[in-house]
């Protein structure tokens, strides 16, 4: 296989642990792909890459409170910032700054601007290129694209459509914590008191779903549909669009897709469908587009075109592998 140049990674998001994260998207085993490997867990890497890290190392030791009047919760609380601001430290160190890389991948809610923009303001100390899908990131643009379908990159790669069974499907969740989050809800809660044929999946989702509950492999929900509803908890700037819209290509949906303006500068046309709105207006384009498998049949070849541009070319190991070729002058 020859040397390669290895890609750690840290990441604020707590299940991302293993060493193996992300060898599922690269044509060769083990995470290769051109001349770099990615390996999440190596110590001193090449280059490291910050995916979704939100706290950066302060440059002052943590002060913990002694008086009694603290609470034993915010004292823990405390303790477990100050282990977690260490181990974050011990992995910027490992690599040189200009080759740590910082991509964002969280939407701009309004509920949680503030955080992000203090994220962006501590990054440049640790980060040499720092990017997110919104215009005050000190480089907007688009995400590059993860997925989360179980197969590997080649059996997506030379997958044709897959069986057909069912009409539409939509893997959301109960999360209700922002006002976007809110209007998803409602719309689910129309969409199941109507006629619609919709199965739905996701996790925490309430009982009046009549939802098949969290899945392991998302391509279970996708694979034997159709349509697929790929709605983005955020729509409101050019820079946001998120595996929702990947995953149901991959899985050979026609995407009846909510989200902002960047899902039509990176996918061809009749790739995907444009939901207009989450009310009665979008309630009855899907019962109309659902009504029969036309919208589909047109858009194969669209979906075959947008597929391999998802996996070839949005793909993150492949935005990686450019990334190193030009700050390496090794072709990758």
């Amino acid at each position: 296989m020859g040397k390669k140049i290895i890609i750690g990674m840290a990441s604020s998001y707590e299940e991302l642990v293993q060493e193996d994260w992300l060898w599922n998207q690269t044509p060769e085993p083990m995470g290769v792909w051109g001349n770099i490997q990615m390996q999440a867990r190596r110590e001193y890497p090449d280059f490291l890459l910050l995916y979704n890290l939100i706290t950066f190392p302060q440059d002052d030791p943590f002060t913990l409170p002694w008086n009694k009047a603290w609470r034993r919760s915010e004292w823990r609380a405390l303790q477990q910032r100050k282990e977690l601001d260490a181990k974050i430290r011990s992995r910027l160190s490992q690599v040189d700054r200009d080759r740590t890389v910082s991509l964002w991948r969280e939407p701009p809610l309004e509920e949680v601007l503030e955080s992000h923009k203090v994220m962006y303001r501590e990054a440049p100390k640790y980060c040499g290129y720092i990017s997110g899908p919104d215009d005050f990131a000190p480089v907007p643009d688009y995400m590059p694209a993860i997925w989360y379908h179980g197969d590997s990159f080649r059996e997506l790669n030379e997958m044709p459509p897959p069986q057909k069974i069912r009409r539409c499907s939509w893997v959301t969740s109960g999360i209700s914590r922002t006002a976007n989050h809110r209007r998803r809800l409602a719309f689910l809660k129309s969409l199941v008191d109507s006629e619609v044929e919709l199965d739905v999946y996701g996790r925490n989702l309430p009982d009046w779903s009549q939802g098949y509950g969290t899945i392991k492999n998302k391509s279970h929900a996708l694979n034997p549909y159709y349509y697929n509803l790929a709605i983005e908890n955020y729509a409101e700037n050019d820079w946001y669009v998120s595996e929702k819209l990947w995953d149901a290509l991959l899985g050979w949906c026609l995407p009846i897709y909510h989200g902002g303006p960047a899902a039509d500068k990176l996918l061809p046309p009749g790739s995907f469908l444009r939901l207009p709105s989450q009310d009665e207006k979008g309630l009855a384009y899907i019962k109309e587009v659902t009504s029969t498998l036309d919208a589909w049949h047109e858009a194969k070849d669209a979906i075959a075109e947008a597929r391999q541009i998802i996996l070839h070319e949005l793909n993150l190991l492949a935005w990686l592998s450019r990334f190193v070729g030009k700050n390496t002058g090794k072709n990758t």
